[in-house]
């Protein structure tokens, strides 16, 4: 496991940020140090198993929605709830500019501390939450605005009141209105993609995945529990799914996979930054070149093409 590496450098960046709050430069031979340190300790986090993929996928100080629409979008105006019951926080969204195009982007939020995991539900949306998604997206295809989506869900969540509210029907519309749709879809997947909760917002034309993204049809521990009746058994589920950003491009559902720092995202953001912009062009430039009949029709071929 990376664990050990991770909370070492951990350690070290912590130091370093302190360091910077007394006003040391980062060019100061102390912090050069620390930074060799660092990219010292990071260096087993190479040829990674899918447990530890895993590991960085559900890691707290990985980038989210908020740091991506920050980073990539200008112009963000956030839309909130459903118009019907209330509003989901576990969903964020709104319109944006990408380049200047306008766009609309929704994605599963979470938070970088235990309070704002909880105040965001750890990503796992209710109905509310799904409804306020299409809503957005409606929106879009009324406009005429491409449709950016980031998964980030252990899954839609499971409480009695969702199920109350409409949950299953909540996710199986949105599969079939983003189905319809004529404007172009793009989703990535930048930290847990599990089951019909990144559905829900994962029909697209085009599927990227973060380098140490995972995407499956249930968590490890899940799938452990079902399988051998035993949870512990999740390090030996993580390699039987095949859920990793490799293994899904390999199976012809992920269209690319977008490189992350050693060690993760959280290692150096605006790197990440960077090579999501890039991606986030290439493949939305590609999909404004089609018709609006095109982008139907190359929608469905993609699901249908799966098994």
């Amino acid at each position: 496991m990376i664990r050990e590496s991770l909370l070492e450098a951990d350690r070290i960046k912590h130091r370093m940020d302190e360091l910077r709050s007394e006003g040391v430069d980062d060019n100061d031979q102390q912090m050069l140090d620390l930074s060799m340190e660092k990219a010292k300790a990071l260096r087993p986090c190479v040829n990674l198993t899918a447990e530890d993929k895993v590991f960085l996928a559900r890691k707290i100080e990985r980038p989210h929605i908020d740091d991506f629409i920050g980073a990539l979008f200008t112009d963000f105006f956030q839309q909130k709830g459903d118009h019907l019951y209330d509003d989901d926080p576990a969903i964020y969204g709104g319109i944006a500019r990408f380049h200047g195009i306008p766009v609309s982007v929704v994605g599963h939020r979470k938070g970088h501390t235990a309070e704002e995991n909880v105040a965001y539900n750890f990503g796992m949306a209710k109905p509310e939450g799904y409804r306020k998604a299409l809503r957005i997206m409606e929106q879009a295809e009324k406009f005429g605005r491409p449709i950016i989506t980031f998964i980030d869900t252990p899954g839609a969540f499971p409480g009695i009141d969702a199920e109350e509210h409409g949950q299953g029907e909540a996710i199986a519309r949105n599969m079939a209105k983003m189905s319809s749709f004529h404007v172009p879809i793009i989703s990535i997947v930048t930290g847990e993609g599990s089951s019909g909760g990144a559905l829900a917002i994962g029909v697209c034309n085009r599927l990227l995945m973060l380098e140490y993204a995972v995407y499956s049809v249930l968590s490890p521990e899940g799938f452990a529990s079902i399988l051998w009746k035993d949870s512990g058994r999740h390090a030996e589920a993580c390699d039987i799914m095949k859920l990793t950003a490799d293994d899904i491009r390999d199976a012809g559902v992920c269209d690319e996979v977008i490189p992350e720092p050693l060690g993760g995202g959280q290692e150096n953001p605006k790197r990440l930054f960077g090579s999501m912009d890039m991606a986030i062009e290439k493949n939305l430039s590609a999909l404004m070149a089609m018709s609006p009949e095109e982008l139907l029709r190359d929608r469905r071929k993609k699901f249908r093409e799966m098994h």
